[in-house]
């Protein structure tokens, strides 16, 4: 079952990964931005947005998380230009939370199988295995793109939320992003942020409180 659990977790990282950077591209379109089709990332096809970095840490996290648990990762993050944006600072926070908010609504609908009683997690059926790798990893990705660290997400939603006069150092952060995050997942800092928001989100997406 753990191997079958690895295989339907790479299904569903590459459905989560491309949902994820789909959903950035469209709204940073949307808001006037032509970078994300001039860089052809407005695509489902998950080999335009795997980050090699990011592949191998979820390979890694897939192997060593139990079946229940959560793997995390990340891709290359969609070009975009937030001077096409009416709105900036509105702009940048708009499209950092798109990627997080897509995969949180994959793992609602993931989730309403067991939320309509139509099956049990408990289930030995490959589909509640199958529902539940999805559910899980769409939370975890979500979860992990939130930390305010380059490439994520979350630094996005940051620079936002900062004065662009005060958000240069987050750019220049970013050359030292990924090294910056295995220390963080590898010294089990992240997990003091990242565990406590994923049960938050599992339990709301079940209907239920974990915490």
């Amino acid at each position: 079952m753990n191997l079958i659990a690895i295989g339907f977790r790479a299904v569903a990282f590459l459905l989560a990964l491309s949902a994820h950077e789909l959903a950035h591209g469209v709204v940073s379109a949307k808001l006037g931005d032509p970078t994300p089709r001039w860089a052809r990332r407005l695509t489902l096809n998950p080999l335009a947005h795997l980050d090699p970095v990011g592949t191998l840490v979820f390979v890694v996290t897939s192997v060593t998380a139990p079946v229940t648990g959560f793997a995390i990762g990340w891709a290359k993050p969609v070009p975009i230009d937030p001077r096409y944006y009416r709105d900036p600072r509105r702009g940048l926070t708009l499209v950092g939370l798109a990627g997080p908010l897509a995969n949180l609504a994959l793992a609602f609908l993931f989730a309403l199988p067991f939320r309509l009683h139509l099956v049990s997690p408990a289930g030995p059926r490959l589909l509640a295995t199958f529902l539940v790798v999805n559910l899980v990893t769409n939370i975890g990705l979500a979860v992990f793109n939130l930390l305010p660290v380059p490439p994520l997400d979350g630094s996005k939603v940051l620079a936002g939320l900062l004065p662009l006069r005060r958000s240069g150092w987050l750019r220049q952060l970013e050359n030292y992003g990924p090294f910056l995050l295995l220390l963080l997942l590898f010294t089990g800092v992240a997990d003091l942020f990242l565990r406590p928001l994923f049960g938050l989100f599992l339990g709301l997406v079940l209907g239920t409180r974990l915490l």
